[in-house]
């Protein structure tokens, strides 16, 4: 069978990441961290003494730049021309450079264009706002994952109790509810479902029970 994409969209706190981890990993697809992604890329420019400021540097920067993730033993390499940066882009100072680059229209554009080139040459899961409607407009699969600002509020507020962190869950809600509007709104690649996307609401759902659902609507894609 040829490349299988399969592209997941939804707001903030729906579980996008979680499920198509999940899902990645029992079909044997590699899960684009697009996240991990644009660490690599601050991690090129704090090498060059590029700062997040500078536009005419860093769009310059971002034509010598190729990222690309790969899979051995279970395990994801991010790989930045050629380099196995695992180690090297989970420091603060990496993520407060990919915080401060990744508002830069270039630097977005690049990474779309190698998450594009990777799911030209492998199956992929990939998650986001835009998944679906602009970085691969042609997914085999694309499933619209949300669920109730309520639902996505307590499960935000479930995480930090577990984590000793005290929150307010109308706080935690407010919070959600205007990150949506701010997704929703945006002028580049706003927040949307894609015509052919599977709308899925999660609200009453276990994690199992949304992989399962999607699972099952691969298997009807990948039969036909």
């Amino acid at each position: 069978m040829k490349n299988f994409n399969l592209a997941i969209d939804g707001p903030a706190g729906a579980g996008k990441s979680t499920i198509a981890k999940r899902l990645a990993k029992q079909l044997g697809f590699i899960y684009v961290d697009t996240g991990a992604m644009y660490r690599a890329m601050a991690l090129y420019f704090l090498r060059n003494n590029i700062e997040a400021s500078d536009s005419a540097r860093i769009e310059a920067a971002c034509k010598d730049v190729d990222i690309t993730i790969e899979y051995k033993d279970g395990e994801q390499f991010v790989i930045l021309n050629g380099e196995n940066v695992n180690g090297l882009i989970r420091t603060e100072e990496v993520g407060n450079m990919a915080s401060a680059s990744s508002v830069n229209r270039t630097v977005r554009l690049k990474l779309v264009e190698l998450q594009q080139n990777l799911a030209k040459k492998e199956s992929v899961v990939m998650d986001g706002r835009d998944i679906g409607t602009y970085v691969l407009p042609n997914a085999d699969l694309k499933i619209y994952l949300t669920a109730s600002s309520s639902e996505r509020a307590r499960r935000r507020w479930n995480e930090l109790k577990e984590k000793g962190v005290a929150a307010d869950i109308e706080a935690i809600e407010q919070d959600i509810i205007d990150r949506d509007h701010r997704d929703m709104t945006r002028e580049f690649a706003p927040l949307c479902q894609a015509d052919d996307a599977v709308y899925l609401d999660s609200s009453d759902l276990t994690i199992d029970g949304v992989v399962d659902r999607i699972l099952e609507l691969y298997d009807e894609k990948a039969s036909k």
